[in-house]
């Protein structure tokens, strides 16, 4: 590997330090996502007599290493080892982020949020020949009406994240080290009076890491997994789930990404969906003249009315219906999109000096169409030994929250 880097490994659990310099070359480059765990590839070769830790275990064990980059001393990349392979004298390794752990995790528990709950009535039982006054009361007493339902405590989204998290990482050997933010995103789940409660339990067999993916996809919002070294002279490598206030990230007016300064290469431009469509029927949970629908439209001068319908029997209040509207009407769009770019280090934009969800201005030309200035979002990026990076893009336009 060059200068500057090296691969650290870890055990899963202890986080004891096994090895400082795993012998590692990329097949894939560290790519971290917004809102996902990303991904790290490589192969050892030759086989290596110290690939053996001192416990006599092997150094890299299906979910039992953690396995990190480090670029000039920053980590710059961290995940676990989730399968591995061999080939005579050489092992192939793949490792996910940690956020991929949850992911085939039952639920174990119940939370709800907007219960409906209906009161005792003190009267029931006590007109048993129905003629609207109390049984056996001195005097006349009519019966009141019985209490009417209401919606019980509803919880935060981030609360339901941490929970389902914290759930997660306080079963037996399940605590990865994650750190989820404690902010509050505003936003309560379920029906305030009852009609809609959110609810999460055992029962149904719930998968916490797909549920956790619905959350952040439905409502929506942001997250991102970090790893760095908790300080200058310690050994420890900290774990943090940032969450949004929904989104992550800044319009970056302070970098500068354009053709023939520090971008070398782009990905083949595109539309943002392969239809063209400008309203969206979203049709959900419920069945007949119940199902939850809405309807999203906007209608452009001169441009005939064309409709895509959408069907996910997984949503059901009003916010989710809309918010998976609008993604998929700024998937009909048909504006340009540049996918990805590959950048050099440069003084416009050093490594490092962004974060995933950030905006910046993507300035290149394109065939048949000339010169585009266009704000797109980093919902990736892959750091390459080389000094290269792929920053993967969608247009900043194309997200509601």
């Amino acid at each position: 590997m060059p200068a500057g880097w090296r691969f650290i490994a870890q055990r899963a659990l202890t986080e004891e330090v096994i090895d400082w310099d795993v012998p590692f070359t990329l097949s894939s480059n560290p790519k971290r996502d917004l809102s996902g765990p990303g991904a790290m590839a490589g192969t050892i070769e030759p086989e290596y007599a110290r690939m053996i830790g001192s416990d006599g275990e092997p150094i890299l064990q299906e979910w039992g290493t953690k396995l990190y980059a480090e670029v000039d001393g920053a980590i710059r990349w961290g995940g676990v080892v989730t399968s591995t392979g061999f080939d005579n004298a050489k092992a192939t390794i793949h490792c996910e982020g940690f956020s991929c752990y949850p992911k085939g995790i039952p639920f174990e528990s119940v939370i709800v949020s907007g219960m409906l709950i209906t009161p005792k009535d003190p009267y029931a039982g006590k007109d048993k020949n129905h003629d609207g006054w109390v049984d056996g009361k001195k005097g006349k007493q009519k019966v009141p009406p019985p209490p009417k339902p209401y919606g019980g405590p509803r919880i935060d989204v981030y609360d339901a994240f941490r929970r389902i998290w914290s759930h997660v990482q306080n079963r037996p050997h399940g605590n990865i080290g994650l750190r989820i933010d404690t902010h509050d995103l505003g936003e309560l789940l379920g029906a305030k009076d009852g009609s809609d409660p959110w609810e999460l339990a055992w029962w149904n067999n719930p998968d916490c890491g797909s549920t956790l993916d619905t959350l952040t996809r439905d409502i929506p919002f942001d997250w991102i997994e970090t790893h760095a070294w908790a300080d200058s002279t310690s050994n420890e490598i900290e774990h943090r789930i940032r969450l949004g206030k929904p989104r992550l990230g800044r319009k970056r007016d302070d970098l500068r990404f354009a053709d023939g300064e520090n971008i070398t290469a782009i990905a083949k431009p595109e539309g943002l969906g392969d239809e063209y469509a400008n309203e969206v029927f979203v049709l959900g949970k419920g069945e007949g003249q119940k199902m939850k629908r809405t309807q999203i439209y906007r209608y452009q001068p001169g441009r005939l009315r064309r409709v895509v319908t959408v069907v996910d029997k997984t949503l059901s209040s009003g916010a989710a219906l809309r918010s998976r509207g609008n993604r998929e009407l700024n998937g009909h769009s048909q504006k340009l999109q540049i996918p990805a770019i590959q950048i050099r280090n440069h003084p416009n934009a050093r490594f490092g000096s962004w974060s995933l969800g950030d905006d910046i201005l993507v300035q290149v030309e394109v065939p048949w169409i000339g010169s585009v200035a266009i704000w797109h979002r980093i919902i990736s990026d892959e750091l390459s030994p080389n000094d290269m990076c792929v920053l993967t893009l969608k247009r900043s336009d194309s997200f509601v929250y």
